[in-house]
């Protein structure tokens, strides 16, 4: 049966608590279903506070990382974020872009999610509906990963106005996979997930619960320490292979996706035409607007927001 969020401990935007019938299983549910889980500005804190809870438990051995309602997550929360014409850290137009002021608040929000790898006891991503965009992040951040058949998993917006900051791709995929879906933006099934070696299991859609369950069982009968030592080995494996230089690169680049002529021309047409249309041109495979083309049409729609403020 899916988690009951309600049982779990609050954390704002996630919940946290262990499975009911399965006291060393912790159940970190990702929760505002009504936006498919959007990552809003509390999300990524909120999901390393209940990974610190989590730790914090000695009877809890495995964490199982979940959505609640119809996907685990759509990314993040762009409707406000792209299409509105709120000031945030990571979008700064009323004065010249501070590429350090966007990094330090990006690098804060990839250490959040870190927080899954970091954790000194497994996390299981179990991935039912859509883990696109920022929440293909959540999910590979994860030790394992679950998914449904027909689940979808993927970073979109590497077409534009975006670059995955937790550089996660190419230390789970490998290179050659990890370039076809980053030049592309396209994203994956389950089942392709689980023969490219990205996902550890792809079952039907019913039975993601079962499997889920029964590899975090399996997991939860080996102790602690024994568990957390493992799992600093293999990490460590990719320290060395240089992720925390590569998510920095990542993080810098993404402030740089959101603010030269093709980043600001999908916000300027997102704030003009709706969120909706701008994402319908950038999966469409429409050749995307760059350079003084760009430019042209963003001095034309910010006109017309001008006047429309007016």
């Amino acid at each position: 049966m899916p988690t009951d969020p309600a049982a779990l401990h609050d954390f704002g935007p996630v919940r946290c608590g262990p499975d009911p019938g399965h006291p060393r299983i912790a159940r970190l549910v990702l929760h505002r279903p009504a936006r498919l889980n959007a990552i809003d500005a509390a999300m990524p804190g909120a999901i390393r506070a209940a990974v610190d809870w989590a730790n914090a438990d000695p009877a809890i051995h495995v964490i199982v990382v979940e959505g609640s309602g119809k996907g685990f997550c759509g990314g993040y929360d762009l409707v406000d974020f792209g299409q509105g014409r709120a000031e945030h850290p990571c979008q700064q137009e009323s004065q010249p872009w501070d590429p350090m002021a966007d990094y330090a608040w990006m690098k804060r929000t990839t250490e959040d999610f870190m927080a899954l790898w970091r954790s000194a006891k497994p996390t299981i991503a179990k991935v039912h509906g859509a883990a696109v965009a920022g929440g293909s992040d959540i999910a590979l951040c994860c030790d394992l990963l679950v998914m449904a058949d027909d689940a979808r998993i993927g970073y979109m917006p590497t077409r534009v106005w975006g670059c995955p900051t937790t550089a996660m791709w190419t230390y789970r995929l490998g290179p050659t996979r990890a370039k076809q879906l980053m030049f592309t933006g396209d994203v994956i099934d389950g089942r392709t997930a689980a023969a490219w070696g990205l996902a550890n299991e792809a079952v039907p859609a019913d039975r993601l619960e079962t499997a889920t369950l029964a590899l975090a069982q399996r997991i939860a009968g080996v102790p602690r320490g024994m568990l957390a030592m493992h799992k600093i080995v293999v990490n460590q494996v990719l320290l060395a292979m240089g992720l925390e230089q590569s998510q920095q690169l990542a993080t810098v680049f993404d402030g740089i996706t959101r603010h030269n002529p093709e980043g600001l021309w999908f916000r300027r047409h997102a704030q003009v035409h709706g969120f909706k249309d701008a994402v319908q041109w950038r999966d469409s495979g429409r050749p995307i607007p760059e350079g003084d083309e760009a430019r042209a049409l963003i001095r034309d729609l910010e006109q017309r927001l001008r006047e429309t403020a007016g």
